[in-house]
C-alpha cells in the first residue's frame, strides 16, 4: 500500500514525542484474575489516579500447567529530577 511507511513512521515519531523521557515503572497490581485487573484499571480511571492511557501498563505472564496466568498492572512513575 502506497504511504504505509510513511505513516508508520510518523506515528512512531508522535508516539516517541509523546512518552515521558526518564522514570520507572511502579507495579500497583497484580492478579490471576482479568475480572480484577478490569475492575482495577477502572477504579484508577474513576478516582482520578490515571489521567493518561500511555502512562498504564498491563503485563500479561501466561502460565502453562503448573503456574496459572498473571496480570500485572504497572503506572509510570517519572523522575523527580526531570
Amino acid at each position: 500500500m502506497p504511504g504505509q511507511r510513511k505513516r508508520k513512521r510518523q506515528r512512531e515519531r508522535a508516539a516517541r514525542s509523546r512518552s515521558p523521557q526518564a522514570g520507572r515503572w511502579e507495579q500497583v497490581f497484580s492478579t490471576q484474575d482479568e475480572a480484577e485487573l478490569r475492575a482495577e484499571t477502572q477504579r484508577l480511571y474513576t478516582e482520578g489516579e490515571l489521567t493518561d492511557p500511555s502512562m498504564l501498563r498491563v503485563d500479561m505472564l501466561c502460565g502453562r500447567l503448573r503456574s496459572p496466568t498473571t496480570y500485572r498492572l504497572s503506572l509510570f512513575v517519572p523522575d523527580a529530577s526531570a
